[in-house]
């Protein structure tokens, strides 16, 4: 279940309402998805050039990657996330089946979309890591950033990285 998010509730404005919260100099929906302990906070530039169903679906990987969405745990439905963040169901509809085909959800019409239990890189992956990665690289190169700086950056958002409790990435 998706609820809004304290921003929300502190500035008055009920949730659903696809309003905009001020966070971190940017305008953006902020909501977050609880379920029992867990807090996962979903964040959408409305104003970004990113498509929304790419925001949502980086946001959701992120919330894997970081060990706020479980292995095994399941999603809200497409109809209850497009309402309590305000986008339209085909929205998060392209957003969950991107995440399907990439590996990352398994979607049953029973049960709904679940985080996968057997997330593993393969060759496609690894190709698309290297690519994405060497653009980076470039990119920090070109603005003055040297090699230890940015492995430097990298071990230590890496280091945030955890999936369901393991210490390392699953690979093939």
């Amino acid at each position: 279940v998706a609820v809004a998010c304290a921003e929300a509730v502190i500035c008055g404005l009920q949730h659903g309402e696809g309003h905009k919260i001020p966070v971190r100099s940017i305008l953006c929906c902020e909501y977050c998805v609880r379920k029992g302990v867990a807090t996962m906070i979903i964040e959408l530039d409305m104003n970004s050039s990113t498509p929304i169903y790419v925001q949502l679906r980086n946001q959701i990987v992120m919330g894997i990657g970081r060990g706020e969405l479980k292995l095994g745990e399941s999603l809200p439905t497409v109809r209850q996330l497009a309402q309590d963040i305000g986008v339209n169901t085909m929205t998060v509809n392209k957003a969950y089946q991107i995440l399907k085909t990439e590996g990352y959800i398994k979607i049953d019409r029973r049960h709904g979309a679940i985080v996968s239990d057997n997330i593993d890189m393969d060759i496609v992956f690894r190709e698309k890591l290297e690519n994405e990665l060497e653009l980076l690289l470039a990119e920090a190169a070109i603005n003055g950033m040297d090699k230890n700086d940015f492995l430097s950056m990298c071990n230590e958002i890496y280091s945030k990285i955890k999936v369901s409790g393991d210490s390392e990435p699953k690979t093939t």
